[in-house]
């Protein structure tokens, strides 16, 4: 890992992408790393775009403010790429993790992305809904960013989607998030 990985994610509320920087923010934590996680959003409805931040360090954080330069964007609503500039501030070898039906590669040239970045594809809203019933995409997402990144295992991340949604959910919740927290990892295309 990086010493520092800053990560963007957009989506739009009530689509779990707040608590899912969380989720990655305190199953990084408890991996040893300092860790920040917060919103960006005002008095929005359910719908409204949002973002998120997590910045990741093997060092004390001292900075307070959004992530202007991601190493990783996590678009948790496609329909955003149409309506935001989703690659504002991305750096030459910026990750994008796409919730998607497309092809990486056709996203890969929405985005009109550089050869050194990297795009990856996962249809995190089927998965939701294969494995819980919602369309609330945010834990197959925390699964394909944790793929792409490499920033913490699977095993451990599961763990703290566990401890997580175990403070506020029955089993049958639970269980479905777990499963579609391993899909997201095992379904993520590169492109």
């Amino acid at each position: 890992m990086a010493e520092l990985t800053e990560i963007r994610w957009h989506g739009r509320g009530g689509q779990g992408t707040v608590t899912a920087a969380k989720v990655l923010a305190d199953a990084c934590l408890s991996g040893g790393r300092h860790v920040q996680a917060f919103p960006e959003y005002g008095p929005e409805r359910a719908g409204a775009p949002l973002r998120a931040y997590n910045r990741i360090s093997a060092k004390e954080l001292r900075m307070h403010c959004p992530v202007l330069t991601p190493d990783v964007v996590s678009v948790v609503d496609a329909t955003l790429l149409d309506s935001i500039n989703i690659a504002e501030g991305s750096k030459e070898d910026t990750v994008f993790v796409i919730n998607t039906t497309k092809d990486p590669k056709e996203v890969r040239e929405k985005l009109g992305a550089g050869p050194k970045q990297k795009v990856y594809t996962v249809d995190a809203t089927k998965i939701a809904i294969d494995c819980f019933g919602r369309a609330m995409p945010n834990s197959p997402m925390l699964g394909a960013l944790c793929k792409v990144t490499g920033l913490i295992s699977l095993e451990h991340l599961l763990e703290d989607v566990r401890k997580s949604f175990g403070k506020k959910f029955a089993q049958k919740v639970i269980d479905g998030n777990l499963e579609a927290t391993r899909r997201g990892y095992e379904e993520v295309k590169e492109g």
